[in-house]
């Protein structure tokens, strides 16, 4: 597993570069040498915010922490990132090391995955509107998302809540 190191607003010191890469590297168990897994760090204020993303063979995993320091944040991400792994476990032990699973240093409880299902179904129309609509809409229902049909493409759009307070546009690209 290649592993590939962004900052943002700050320099990262070698010894947490050589951390981050020892930390980081853990995973290489679930992983064959074509993933890559990108570690971003960012200081947004006095806050620091670590985001792993491991892409592999057409799929991702990714998680990310705020903290007060990213030695902390390296030590609480890689949980979340193999809770994931685990939780799909059954999708992705065909794309993963095939020992992936047999070994038991893990970093977390696994009693601690919780299971998902779909508990709901909502049926609603697509309405033409441009995005700073979009985004009205989004702050007059005070939803984390909103999906909308563009005015000038017809295509799906879909304006969300970033952390922070600030929106996103989500813009589908067809396969």
């Amino acid at each position: 597993m290649r592993i590939e190191i962004s900052e943002k607003n700050c320099k990262a010191s070698e010894k947490l570069i050589g951390v981050v890469e020892k930390k980081a590297a853990r995973l290489n168990k679930y992983f064959d040498d074509d993933a890559v897994c990108s570690v971003y760090l960012k200081q947004e204020n006095k806050f620091f915010k670590t985001e792993i993303t491991i892409y592999y063979k057409g799929n991702m995993v990714r998680a990310e922490v705020s903290g007060d320091n990213f030695y902390d944040n390296i030590d609480a991400v890689l949980p979340k990132i193999e809770k994931q792994i685990y939780k799909h476990k059954s999708k992705l032990e065909s794309k993963l090391k095939k020992d992936a699973f047999t070994e038991k240093q893990i970093f977390f409880q696994e009693e601690d995955i919780a299971e998902s299902k779909l508990v709901k179904t909502k049926t609603f129309q697509l309405s033409p509107m441009t995005t700073e609509e979009a985004v009205e809409q989004l702050d007059l229902l005070g939803h984390a998302f909103y999906v909308f049909q563009d005015a000038a493409t017809r295509e799906v759009r879909v304006v969300y809540l970033r952390e922070g307070g600030d929106v996103g546009l989500l813009i589908p690209k067809k396969a």
